[in-house]
């Protein structure tokens, strides 16, 4: 059975417009994607996840909480490369936003923040752990993915 990329795409707080830009570039390169990409952690695209021995992780959006935390850090220390995607993931924002507000809008989600278990706040994937590349943009910049899953496939002695 020929080698794969084996590969984890995770989503914390965003909106989620990259995953679906991915499942576009999916679909536009599925052919030459299916024989040399192994989902072992997806859950848009299936519902088993598998964290362990991780050649790349993809991880798109900010982290709000100890539990998003604990599972970055998890993340990180299966994955031989770490990349974030999407503005939420590499600057904090727009998913960081409450950082900004104000003491009267604070109180006022404060119940909000207690019964979800979120952090007061929230934190770029950069500030829990080392980050080897970024995509930027909302959504991500699909030409700057291509050409990492393309660097990565040569790296890792794929294609």
């Amino acid at each position: 059975m020929p080698k794969k990329l084996r590969v984890g795409w995770f989503s914390f707080s965003c909106c989620g417009d990259s995953t679906i830009i991915f499942t576009e570039l999916w679909n536009d390169h599925y052919k030459e994607w299916a024989k040399s990409i192994e989902f072992k952690a997806f859950s848009s695209f299936q519902k088993k996840e598998e964290i362990s021995d991780l050649d790349v992780s993809f991880v798109e959006g900010a982290i709000a909480s100890k539990e998003q935390e604990d599972k970055l850090i998890k993340i990180r220390s299966v994955s031989q490369k770490l990349v974030a995607i999407g503005a939420c993931a590499v600057m904090g924002l727009p998913g960081g936003q409450r950082n900004n507000f104000d003491a009267k809008t604070i109180e006022e989600i404060s119940p909000i923040l207690m019964r979800f278990n979120y952090n007061q706040k929230v934190k770029k994937i950069s500030e829990i752990v080392a980050v080897d590349e970024v995509v930027p943009g909302c959504p991500m910049d699909e030409n700057i993915f291509l050409l990492l899953i393309n660097k990565y496939l040569g790296e890792f002695g794929i294609i």
